[in-house]
C-alpha cells in the first residue's frame, strides 16, 4: 500500500468513504475499485450504498457497505468497528456532507445542529476511531473533504461555513499531532470551490475563469491522485489556496475583493437536491 512516503492504492488498500452512495464519494469509491483497492462505502442511504457496490461488483471490484447514521457518536463507533472486522484500514475519507443554504434566520436549531454534526464532528469521530488501529499498524491516511467555505465566510452559509472551518481546523490540528509524534500517519484537507453534484445546484460564480464550478469527475480524479501524492492540501481551483490572503487584508479592502469575486452572490439562486431530508437540509455530497 505504500511506496516510500506516498500512499499506493492497490490491490492490498483498503479504503473507507463517508457518503459513499452518491456524489464524489461514489466517483472517488468507483475510480479507487478500479485500482483494486477494497472499497467500505460508509452511507445512511444504505439502497444507494449497495448500487454502488453493484456496479463495483460488474467491474470485478471488491466493496462493503456499512449503514451509519453520521450524526450518532455511537453508531460511528459501531460502523468503526464492523470496518475493522474486515482488515486494516489504510485510507479514511471523510467525504459526507450536508448544506441548508438559507439566512441564518431562515435556520432551525435541527438545522445548525444536523450541519454541524455531520460537516465539523462526524470527521473528527471517524477518525478517532480509527486512529489507534492505524497507528498499531504503522500507516493510514486520513482525507477530510472541508470547503473553500473554510477559509472564508459566504452569505447564505453561515451554519455551512462555520461547520467547514471547523473541519478544516480540525485537520491542521491533527497534522500538527501527528507531526509532533512523529507518525507515519498522514493527513489531506481537500478544499474545493462549489461542485456540480446536485448537493449545489443552482449556484453561480462570477468569475467562471478563476472560479468555475468544477467538474465531479475531475474532482474525484484529483481528490485520489492527492491521496496518493505526499500533499497535505488540496484546493481547487488553485485560487482557493489564496482565499485566506484576502482576510489578511483590512476588512474594507478583502470586502471589495469578495465582492468582485461575487463571493456572496454565488448562494442567491440556490435550490440544491430537490430531495432534501426531513428536516429541511440539502442531500449528502
Amino acid at each position: 500500500m505504500r511506496k516510500g512516503s506516498d500512499t499506493v492504492i492497490d490491490g492490498s488498500t483498503r479504503i473507507v468513504i463517508t457518503g459513499g452512495g452518491s456524489g464524489i464519494g461514489r466517483l472517488v469509491a468507483l475510480a479507487a475499485a478500479r485500482k483494486g483497492a477494497h472499497v467500505v462505502l460508509w452511507d445512511r442511504d444504505e439502497r444507494a450504498a449497495r448500487a454502488v457496490i453493484a456496479e463495483i461488483d460488474a467491474e470485478d471490484g471488491r466493496a462493503t457497505a456499512v449503514v451509519v447514521d453520521l450524526t450518532d457518536a455511537d453508531a460511528i463507533e459501531l460502523a468503526a468497528a464492523e470496518t475493522l472486522m474486515l482488515g486494516p484500514v489504510d485510507v479514511v475519507v471523510n467525504n459526507a456532507g450536508v448544506i441548508s443554504g438559507k439566512p441564518l434566520a431562515s435556520l432551525s436549531v435541527a438545522q445548525i445542529e444536523r450541519t454541524m454534526r455531520v460537516n465539523a464532528i462526524a470527521p473528527i469521530l471517524v477518525a478517532r476511531a480509527f486512529l489507534p488501529a492505524m497507528r498499531d499498524a504503522g500507516r493510514g491516511r486520513i482525507v477530510t473533504v472541508a470547503s473553500a467555505a473554510g477559509f472564508i465566510g459566504v452569505a447564505g452559509q453561515t451554519d455551512y461555513a462555520a461547520s467547514k472551518f471547523a473541519a478544516v481546523g480540525f485537520m491542521e490540528s491533527l497534522r500538527a499531532e501527528l507531526r509532533k509524534e512523529r507518525s507515519p500517519i498522514t493527513t489531506l484537507t481537500v478544499a474545493p470551490f462549489y461542485i456540480d453534484t446536485g448537493m449545489f445546484d443552482g449556484v453561480t460564480t462570477k468569475v467562471p475563469a478563476l472560479l468555475p464550478i468544477l467538474s465531479q469527475a475531475r474532482v474525484a480524479t484529483q481528490i485520489l491522485a492527492a491521496i496518493e501524492s505526499r500533499r497535505t492540501l488540496l484546493a481547487l481551483p488553485p485560487l482557493v489556496r489564496f482565499v485566506p490572503a484576502i482576510k489578511a487584508l483590512p476588512t474594507a479592502l478583502g470586502d471589495l475583493v469578495a465582492d468582485a469575486l461575487g463571493v456572496n452572490e454565488g448562494m442567491d439562486a440556490f435550490r440544491g437536491r430537490q430531495a432534501a431530508h426531513r428536516d429541511g437540509e440539502r442531500a449528502l455530497r
